[in-house]
């Protein structure tokens, strides 16, 4: 009976998770398995396998047919190496202990470039994360400082109103003001003739205090001839 090594597809929608299974090519593909060799889970970076090495290379020996995919996942865990290797342990190539050393060397050369690449990966992902943050964090500045901006228009806006209120209000008091100045212009204006009037009386009384001394001076003057007229005749 032929025999394949294929994947048999379990797991949620958009989300598979599959057996490594051995089975009969003429069963269903999620039909009855002849042994479970492994799990292949794609749903994570890089991918996760389990694999029964020795179980698969078993199975490759007796004749079984990996498919596509199956080939690649069991040459990606050295199962394909294995195989190779103990081809040439059985033709005397080497011995058991040199093609085992080998496949160890191998297997650690493999871990490290995996360790390798999820450690990049790592780093990839706290980089990414970092550079979200930070713009994440540029927007928040970026909005704090527009928010400060808008608040401070706002106050500008405010005290603008608040003083062109003030000045509106100065504007209606004017008037009023304006008004109760009125009567005292008028007071001081009803006032001027009075110091008019005072300062016309003012040369007036001084000419009739002086007036008698001119009369007194017309009253000597007659005395005066009669003491001229007594020197001529003597």
């Amino acid at each position: 009976m032929p025999v394949k090594i294929r994947l048999q597809r379990h797991g949620k929608k958009g989300k598979p998770f599959y057996w490594i299974v051995a089975a009969d090519g003429r069963s269903k593909r999620d039909g009855r398995y002849l042994e479970k060799l492994g799990t292949y889970n794609p749903n994570v970076n890089p991918a996760e396998i389990n694999l029964d090495i020795d179980g698969a290379v078993q199975w490759l020996h007796n004749g079984a047919q990996p498919t596509d995919t199956a080939r690649a996942i069991l040459s990606y865990k050295g199962v394909m190496l294995k195989k190779h290797l103990a081809v040439g342990v059985r033709k005397g190539a080497m011995t058991e202990e040199e093609a085992e050393a080998k496949f160890n060397a191998w297997v650690d050369d493999k871990a490290k470039r995996v360790n390798e690449k999820v450690d990049k990966l790592a780093d990839a992902k706290a980089k990414a994360e970092a550079e979200a943050l930070a713009a994440e964090k540029a927007v928040n500045e970026a909005r704090i400082a527009g928010a400060e901006e808008a608040a401070a228009e706002e106050a500008a806006a405010e005290t603008a109103a608040e003083e062109t209120t003030t000045e509106e209000a100065a504007v209606e008091d004017a008037p009023d003001a304006v008004a109760d100045e009125a009567p005292a212009v008028e007071e001081a204006t009803e006032e001027a003739p009075a110091t008019e009037e005072a300062a016309e009386e003012a040369p007036a009384a001084e000419a009739t205090e002086e007036t008698p001394a001119v009369e007194e001076t017309t009253e000597e003057a007659p005395v005066a001839e009669e003491a001229e007229a007594k020197s001529e005749e003597e």
